[in-house]
């Protein structure tokens, strides 16, 4: 990964994003750069517009606002009814014949 924030350090200071530079980053953050890495990652950026990619990535990680019944106290009590009709399921005895068909 610190591969790719190299890259991505570079892109944001707009600098060009080479091996040298890359390396230069790993370099300078203690990171011993490998150098068949840094080739492959060269070779995965080619032709890609990191600016846009981010922009897209940008538009799938945007905050969903809460719905409109979550600020009414209605829809909060019918929840709450709702979660008690489901814990009631099963009744205790109906537990223990289930538990009971397991040990013969």
């Amino acid at each position: 990964m610190e591969y790719v924030y190299g890259a991505l350090l570079l892109n944001a200071a707009g600098k060009p994003i080479d091996e040298k530079s890359l390396t230069g980053v790993l370099t300078a953050a203690g990171i011993t750069a490998d150098t068949g890495r840094v080739q492959a990652l060269m070779a995965s950026l080619e032709g890609v517009n990191i600016a846009e990619v981010l922009a897209k990535a940008e538009t799938f990680a945007a905050p969903v606002a809460p719905s409109a019944d979550s600020h009414k106290p209605e829809a909060k009590a019918e929840k709450k009814e709702e979660e008690k009709k489901e814990e009631k399921g099963v009744s205790e005895e109906e537990a223990a014949e289930g538990l009971s068909a397991l040990f013969g």
